[in-house]
């Protein structure tokens, strides 16, 4: 059994799919399937059933996986460590960070510590909170930037900043100079969120709930994956919808925020997650520092 046949396995059973996972390694299709074949045969075990054109994890399969991922990361942890002995630093390190985090924050300290450190390769990904835990926890991220609480077990997770939300709507939107918004103003627009999973919508829900209301009440025109789709829809309408007052610092004179004042003010924590039983680098380590932690 090898390194690539763990993370190949790894790779099947995330995406129940030989071609994307595939595309995931840049590998071809049949080395893949090779790869996997090779696996089974070599310990007389089924790990996917291959059902017409799709595959799906056997009960072997799904028990392995566990065991997979404590070994990759071990073997990742021990390279890190590695690397870390070398006098000169090098390496890598592989951030996953929730959209806000990953567009208006990171990228400047990112380019900070690469500036110091030439020979590092970074490289930073972007998904909603959920998935960037479920990085970090497989160990295919070295650090997580999320928002708001992450509830795993097997993660930590530290505090460095916190953030306001916002109301942004049209600036010639027919309530943006009313004192107080009540809940039938709430019901009364026409909202644009973002996607479940996200934690601009989990911090919208519980606004909303300190409102007495639901997402499920609202009058939702559009669900949008990213804060960028979110702002383009305001253009030219009188939607509204709720976003990190860092983003609203970026929005251009179309757009009216208003700060909430009627209801406990709208706010998350920006964290970072590791995995504490995983090796941290200095790269890592120097990154935190420049967060403060």
């Amino acid at each position: 059994m090898t390194l690539d046949q763990l993370r190949i396995f790894l790779a099947v059973a995330r995406n129940c799919h030989v071609t994307r996972a595939a595309r995931e390694l840049r590998m071809t299709q049949s080395a893949v399937s090779a790869a996997i074949r090779a696996l089974e045969d070599q310990h007389q075990v089924q790990l996917f059933d291959r059902i017409g054109r799709g595959i799906a994890l056997t009960e072997e399969g799904q028990t392995f996986i566990a065991a997979a991922r404590q070994v990759l990361g071990a073997a990742e942890s021990a390279e890190g460590l590695l690397d870390d002995l070398n006098a000169t630093p090098r390496g890598r390190l592989r951030v996953q960070a929730s959209q806000t985090i990953g567009t208006y924050l990171l990228p400047p300290l990112l380019v900070a510590l690469r500036s110091e450190w030439p020979s590092l390769q970074i490289t930073l990904d972007a998904g909603n909170t959920a998935s960037v835990a479920r990085e970090v926890a497989e160990g295919h991220a070295d650090l997580g930037f999320v928002e708001g609480e992450v509830r795993h077990d097997e993660l930590r997770q530290q505090v460095f900043m916190r953030d306001e939300l916002v109301l942004l709507m049209g600036a010639d939107h027919p309530l943006r100079d009313k004192a107080q918004w009540d809940r039938d103003d709430y019901l009364a627009q026409t909202w644009v969120l973002r996607e479940e999973g996200s934690g601009t919508r989990s911090e919208v829900e519980l606004h909303l709930r300190d409102m007495g209301l639901t997402v499920a009440d609202l009058q939702v025109a559009l669900t949008l994956p990213s804060n960028e789709a979110v702002l383009s829809s305001l253009a030219g309408g009188h939607s509204v919808t709720m976003l990190s007052a860092r983003v609203a610092d970026l929005t251009g004179a179309g757009v009216h925020r208003r700060h909430v004042t009627w209801t406990r003010k709208p706010e998350r924590a920006f964290s970072v997650l590791t995995h504490p039983e995983r090796h941290r680098s200095r790269a890592a380590r120097a990154l935190m520092t420049k967060l403060g932690l």
